[in-house]
């Protein structure tokens, strides 16, 4: 059985499996464009907490955006708010 690897928020630095995280991924698609992915792709990564303390840091404070180098566009933080929307998970930072 292989050991579960961890991660940390990086809002707030709670270390935990990394299924208990949305993976938020920096992919570099040509030389002049980046894109930003969730959960999928290879790339610079930033994992955060599912629950709303935390998305609502990562948003106004940057956090992911400085965690991942780049820029990060709204409608990354809109898809993870449907996704807390729509399935929302109790969590105590």
């Amino acid at each position: 059985m292989a050991p579960k690897l961890y991660r940390r928020c990086i809002c707030c630095q709670r270390f935990a499996p990394r299924d208990e995280f949305w993976r938020v991924v920096r992919v570099r698609t040509e030389e002049p464009n980046i894109s930003i992915q969730l959960d999928r792709g290879m790339g610079r990564s930033a994992y955060i907490c599912q629950s709303a303390s935390c998305l609502q840091q990562a948003h106004k404070k940057n956090r992911l955006g400085r965690s991942l180098r780049t820029q990060v566009p709204p409608e990354i933080f809109t898809q993870l708010e449907m996704r807390l929307n729509t399935n929302p998970l109790i969590l105590q930072p």
